[in-house]
């Protein structure tokens, strides 16, 4: 018997295609004999069926795993509310790159059996927490697999910022923004912003500005446990906006203090037997192959 009896189901309703492999899923798992638990929003795309329905949240207490059918953005949402759970995600791509949806649509009865047959490697990812506050009051908060990103909101305006590691001064910066990176969210949006790319399991967190006034002013990576604090420059112009892997938005006021550390709640992700990161990464950046 599979270590998986109940299976969550979280789908991109809004993309066809991922319906009608959330339809293909359902109909392999209920003919397994697998007990399925649709999340309440992708419920309303599979119209007459006869699974249980759940919010997000309660996937995590009621699901032995959770399938996510859509794009790493799927992936990341469903990560941020069941990670406290501990409860085991596995993706179906049905988005554009898929560094962390690596089951094509046409593996899904294959790699899925695979899985709940007991046949799967297991990932463990950390996330950032994510806090606000102003006059030593808390204003907002939000949490993140990829990135905690600083930026200037709808107006591109230079960010002038303070930033303390560990409560070290380390430099008083201007520029579009900044980010705060897990390896996760390192093939990400701080890859665009020439951040290097860490292997996820890596104990490390970069800090990647965004066009800074000063060329010297480069990505560095710091340790996993280390505390962030970011001081919003009072002579700013622009209130910068903070968002967790772009949601979670907080506009921010000068002399605001935003703090950034590590999630004690860790991600389980599982992958088919033969994930390899480095082949991902050949195959959605386009590295060349050897002969």
């Amino acid at each position: 018997m599979s270590e998986f009896q109940n299976i969550g189901l979280i789908g991109r309703t809004e993309n066809n295609s991922a319906v009608l492999s959330l339809k293909r899923l359902m109909t392999f798992l209920e003919g397994k004999g697998f007990s399925v638990v649709l999340e309440k929003e992708t419920s309303l795309s599979v119209p007459n069926h006869k699974a249980r329905v759940s919010t997000r949240d309660k996937l995590g207490e009621l699901c032995d795993m959770v399938i996510v059918v859509g794009g790493d953005g799927s992936l990341l949402g469903a990560a941020r509310v069941l990670a406290k759970y501990n409860v085991p995600l596995l993706g179906i791509n049905r988005g554009r790159l898929g560094f962390l949806t690596d089951i094509t649509p046409d593996e899904i009865e294959q790699k899925v059996g695979e899985v709940l047959a007991g046949k799967y490697l297991v990932e463990s990812r950390f996330l950032l927490d994510m806090s606000v506050t102003r006059d030593g009051k808390l204003v907002g908060k939000g949490s993140a697999l990829n990135d905690v990103v600083i930026h200037p909101g709808e107006f591109i305006r230079m960010i002038e910022l303070d930033l303390y590691i560990d409560n070290q001064f380390v430099y008083t910066q201007r520029s579009d923004g900044l980010i705060i990176s897990t390896p996760t969210g390192s093939t990400a949006y701080a890859l665009s912003g020439g951040g290097p790319i860490m292997h996820p399991k890596l104990d490390a967190i970069s800090v990647v500005p965004l066009n800074p006034h000063t060329l010297s002013s480069r990505p560095i990576v710091v340790e996993g446990s280390s505390e962030f604090k970011i001081i919003i420059g009072r002579q700013n112009i622009a209130n910068p906006h903070v968002t967790c892997d772009g949601h979670d938005q907080i506009i921010t006021e000068p002399g605001n203090v935003i703090r950034i550390h590590k999630k004690p709640d860790r991600l389980t992700l599982i992958h088919p037997i033969g994930h390899n990161f480095y082949e991902i990464c050949r195959s959605k950046l386009n590295w060349q192959n050897g002969n």
